[in-house]
């Protein structure tokens, strides 16, 4: 990817629109060849918080590296009409059918599946919309379970902190490990929440938990080749195996043996912070 461009539709959230830009321009402070461009079809677009944004009207020529991606927007019940006019759409469909990549946070889902590009794909959005875009969109195979959805040129994932973990997926595929988790430690996030975590906790999260367990997880992805047993982790965290499994739980939705198999080895030639 070079060009990383926003598709602003009004209303749309901060946090949607905020946390993936702030993967990618942390990126290029980091020296990788990443660009910002943000397109609407108007001039100015007033974010869900009240916060008027500027964006281009004339769409620049779009290259098979660029990445297209569409952040939500408020819509407690999606829009029986289009929040996109015909032309956007037609541009994310030609972006997609010459090889480009489209993406979206929470309601952007919408915008690709009214471009036709979720029929026969797996894809995902905030759950409170899920049920909704089933109906809309019955060829996609819907998952309202996950945080995002890796279908090769088509991206969606869920709402507000979810496109944050979908970016850095995007980073993490064409950059590797060490780059992605040197710009989460920047920012200040989980290095990687997997993609098929679930979009939330049903049950509370119980109190008086000690720090995070952050420190440790970029531990163990800086010592992807070292066999790591749940008790030597628990020795790391100064915990006990038990504390260290229920906590490890919470914060990742998994088990440390089944959160390491996801981490790719890094390869020879990636960047840390």
């Amino acid at each position: 990817m070079s060009r990383i461009l926003f598709l602003l539709v009004p209303g749309v959230h901060l946090l949607d629109l905020a946390g993936p830009a702030q993967v990618f321009s942390t990126a290029a402070d980091f020296g990788y060849d990443y660009t910002l461009g943000y397109v609407a079809e108007q001039p100015v677009v007033t974010s869900a918080q009240g916060v008027p944004l500027q964006a281009d009207t004339d769409w620049p020529e779009l290259v098979q590296d660029d990445l297209l991606l569409v952040p939500g927007w408020r819509s407690p019940s999606l829009q029986l009409e289009s929040a996109l006019g015909p032309d956007p759409l037609r541009r994310l469909r030609e972006h997609h059918a010459a090889g480009g990549t489209v993406a979206s946070v929470c309601a952007g889902a919408d915008a690709l599946g009214r471009a036709g590009l979720l029929d026969g794909r797996r894809c995902t959005t905030h759950w409170r919309h899920t049920d909704e875009l089933a109906k809309r969109f019955p060829e996609a195979e819907l998952d309202p379970d996950v945080l995002f959805v890796d279908d090769g040129e088509i991206i969606t994932s869920a709402g507000t902190a979810a496109g944050i973990d979908a970016c850095l997926h995007l980073v993490r595929r064409e950059l590797g490990t060490a780059a992605a988790t040197a710009i989460a430690r920047r920012m200040v996030v989980p290095p990687q929440r997997d993609g098929g975590q679930r979009q939330y906790v049903a049950a509370p999260i119980p109190e008086c938990e000690a720090d995070s367990l952050e420190p440790l997880l970029s531990w163990m992805l800086e010592t992807l080749d070292t066999e790591h047993t749940v008790a030597s982790l628990a020795r790391r965290a100064q915990l006990s195996t038990r504390t260290l499994a229920r906590r490890f739980a919470a914060e990742t939705g998994t088990t440390p043996q089944r959160w390491l198999a996801t981490q790719p080895r890094r390869a020879a030639g990636d960047h840390s912070e």
